[in-house]
C-alpha cells in the first residue's frame, strides 16, 4: 500500500471535563475509501473537525505526505488539499453552479470577476470527475443531489485531494444515494482519499475499503469492510449485539381511526399541502415515506392545530381540524417530534417535570390548582423504569441526558397516556442504533396495543421494516399507497422524485366507524419498551452525546 496521504496520531480533544476525541489515530490513502462509524457523541464529526482545521486538538499530531502540519484553520486546510462536505449545504440558491463553486477564489480579468473563466473551469471539473451538472444553472433550481454535486465541486475546484463527506445520503432519494455512491468510487479510482461518516451500514458495506470504528472518543477497530457484515460492525460500535431489524407479527388492522379528506394549506402562493387524503386504522403503522420538504412539516402542523388548513380532518368520525393542540392530545393523539428539543421537551427543567409535561394540569399531578411532587415522581419513576431512561436522579435536567434517552422519555411520556393515534415524525433522528432499536420496539408495541401509527421518515429502511401500509408523499400529496410486500426502495423512490405513476390505492379504506374504536382504543395492552431495552445503552449523564454542539460532534 502507498505511503499515507494523512495521518493524525494520538488526536485529543477536549471540551471541559468531556473528551470527545481520546489519542485517536488514523491513516488515509490515496484512492481509498475510508468510512468512519460509531454511535452519537462517539467524536466522528470533531476528529474531521479538527483535520479541517475548524477546531484545535488538545494532544496528538497530524502529518500529511509525511510531514508535520499544524492546521489552525479551514484556509490552511484548503491549502493543503482538504475539503469537507457538510451535511447541510452551504450554498447560495440564486447564483449559478459556477458562481457557487468559485465563490471566494474567481478568476479575474483585471480586476473583473471572470465570468467565462469560471464556467469553463467548473465544465472542465464535470467531465474530468463525472459530474453532470449545468455551470449556468440556479442552485436554488436544482434537486438535492445535485446541489450536493455542488458542493463535491466546490471543495475539487480548490485542489481537494482528501475529501471528507459527512452523513452525505441523509437527504438523498434512493436513486441519488446509488449515484451518490458511484461518484465516491470513480473519485476513489482518480486517487482522491475519501472518509465517508455515515450511519448507513449497508452503504458502507456497498462502497466502503477499510472501516474505522470510534466509540466514546476512542478508535475501537480499523478493519476491511470485506468480509465485515452490518451485525459485526454495530456491534463494534455499541458493545454488544442489537437486533437491526424489529421482530412484528402481521398487523391486525381494526377501523379507521383518523381521517384526512382533500386537506390543503396554502403559503406565499403554493400549496404546502395539495390536497392529501389519508385513512389511518387502528392496529397498524401507516409509514408515509418522501423526500424532505413535501409537506411532512406542514402535515404535522395541521394535525396538531397549529397550522389553518382547508379540508376536512376527522378523528373517531368527528372534525378535529382547526382545534387546539391541548384538545386534541385531550382526545387521544400523541406526538413524538422530529425536533425533540425545540419541540418535546423543555430542557431546563427536569426529568421528572418532563415526563409529565403533557398532562400537568391534571389528576393526580395537581390538585385545586397546586402540583403535587410526589406524584409527579412517582410517574415520572415509573416512565423512567419501564422504558429505560438512563438518568443519574429524576431531578437533572432533562438536557443532562443523551439524545436517546431523552427520546426514550418523550416516547415514555406519550405512551403513558394510551393513545390512539400517535404521529412520529422522524423518532429515531440522531439516534445511535441502539436507540433506534429501541424506538422500533416501541412503536409496534404501540400498534399491538391497538394504537394507530403514523410513522413519517425521510429513512426509507425505517419504513419499510416498520410500515404495514406505505404511503408517498410529493409535492404536498399522497401520490402512491402501496403494501409492504410490493414496496422496495426503487418503486418509492421513483414515486417521491414524481417520476412513477400516481396509484392511490384503496387499501386501509373503508367507513370511518367514529363509533367502532373507543378514544382509549391503545389501552387494550400494555406498551413496555421491547424484550432485551434493558440492553440499551445510551450514555447518560455529563455532556448530551446526541446534540453535540460544544463538542462539534453531532452525529
Amino acid at each position: 500500500m502507498a505511503e499515507p496521504i494523512v495521518s493524525l496520531r494520538g488526536i485529543t480533544k477536549r471540551f471541559g471535563d468531556f473528551v470527545a476525541n481520546e489519542a485517536v489515530s488514523l491513516d488515509l490513502y490515496p484512492g481509498e475509501i475510508h468510512a468512519l462509524l460509531g454511535e452519537n457523541g462517539a467524536g466522528k464529526t470533531t476528529l474531521m473537525n479538527v483535520l479541517t482545521g475548524l477546531l484545535r486538538p488538545d494532544g496528538g499530531e497530524i502529518r500529511f505526505r509525511g510531514r508535520p502540519v499544524r492546521i489552525d484553520s479551514p484556509e490552511v486546510a484548503y491549502r493543503l488539499g482538504i475539503g469537507m462536505v457538510h451535511q447541510h449545504f452551504k450554498l447560495i440558491p440564486p447564483f449559478t453552479v459556477a458562481e457557487n463553486v468559485v465563490l471566494g477564489a474567481e478568476p479575474r480579468r483585471g480586476l473583473l470577476f471572470d465570468r467565462r473563466a469560471a464556467r469553463e473551469a467548473v465544465r472542465a471539473l464535470t467531465e474530468a470527475y463525472g459530474l453532470a451538472v449545468n455551470p449556468d444553472a440556479r442552485v436554488g433550481a436544482l434537486s438535492v443531489g445535485m446541489q450536493q454535486r455542488v458542493e463535491i465541486l466546490k471543495i475539487l475546484y480548490r485542489g481537494a485531494d482528501v475529501l471528507i463527506f459527512d452523513e452525505p445520503t441523509a437527504v438523498l432519494t434512493p436513486q441519488e444515494v446509488r449515484e451518490f455512491l458511484a461518484i465516491l468510487k470513480r473519485l476513489a479510482g482518480q486517487g482522491k482519499a475519501i472518509v465517508f461518516i455515515t450511519h448507513k451500514l449497508k452503504e458502507v458495506l456497498a462502497v466502503a475499503d477499510r472501516v474505522t470504528i470510534l466509540r466514546r472518543g476512542r478508535v475501537v477497530d480499523t478493519l476491511p469492510a470485506a468480509g465485515a457484515d452490518e451485525g459485526l460492525l454495530a456491534e463494534k460500535m455499541i458493545g454488544r449485539r442489537v437486533r437491526l431489524a424489529p421482530e412484528k407479527a402481521p398487523a391486525r388492522p381494526g377501523p379507521v381511526v383518523l381521517e384526512l379528506r382533500a386537506v390543503r394549506e396554502r403559503r406565499t402562493g403554493q400549496d404546502a399541502l395539495a390536497g392529501v387524503d389519508l385513512a389511518l386504522r387502528a392496529g397498524e403503522i401507516y409509514g408515509l415515506a418522501g423526500v424532505d420538504g413535501n409537506g411532512q412539516r406542514p402535515l404535522v402542523e395541521v394535525l396538531f392545530g397549529r397550522r389553518p388548513a382547508e379540508g376536512d380532518v376527522r378523528l373517531f368520525g368527528e372534525p378535529i381540524l382547526g382545534l387546539p393542540t391541548k384538545a386534541l392530545l385531550e382526545r387521544g393523539m400523541a406526538l413524538i417530534p422530529e425536533d425533540r428539543h425545540r419541540e418535546g421537551l423543555v430542557l431546563a427543567m427536569s426529568v421528572a417535570e418532563n415526563a409529565i409535561l403533557t398532562r400537568y394540569d391534571r389528576p393526580p399531578f395537581v390538585r385545586r390548582g397546586i402540583l403535587r411532587p410526589a406524584a409527579i415522581r412517582r410517574a415520572a419513576a415509573e416512565i423512567v423504569e419501564r422504558f429505560d431512561v438512563r438518568t443519574p436522579s429524576l431531578a437533572v435536567p432533562v438536557a443532562a441526558l443523551s439524545g436517546g434517552n431523552q427520546q426514550k422519555l418523550i416516547i415514555g411520556r406519550e405512551v403513558a397516556r394510551r393513545p390512539a393515534v400517535v404521529v412520529a415524525f422522524q423518532p429515531t433522528r440522531g439516534l445511535d442504533i441502539g436507540a433506534q432499536a429501541h424506538v422500533y420496539r416501541t412503536l409496534v408495541a404501540l400498534r399491538d396495543a391497538g394504537a394507530a401509527v403514523l410513522l413519517i421518515s425521510f429513512e426509507l429502511d425505517e419504513i419499510l421494516a416498520l410500515a404495514d401500509r406505505i404511503g408517498v408523499l410529493s409535492g404536498g400529496r399522497i401520490v402512491a399507497e402501496l403494501a409492504p410486500e410490493a414496496a422496495d426502495e426503487e418503486t418509492i423512490g421513483l414515486y417521491m422524485t414524481g417520476r412513477g405513476d400516481v396509484r392511490h390505492g384503496d387499501a386501509g379504506r373503508g367507513d370511518s366507524g367514529g363509533d367502532a374504536v373507543r378514544r382509549g382504543g391503545a389501552g387494550r395492552g400494555e406498551v413496555g419498551s421491547g424484550d432485551d431495552a434493558g440492553q440499551e445503552d445510551s450514555g447518560h449523564g455529563g455532556a448530551d452525546r446526541t446534540d453535540e454542539g460544544k463538542a462539534g460532534d453531532g452525529r
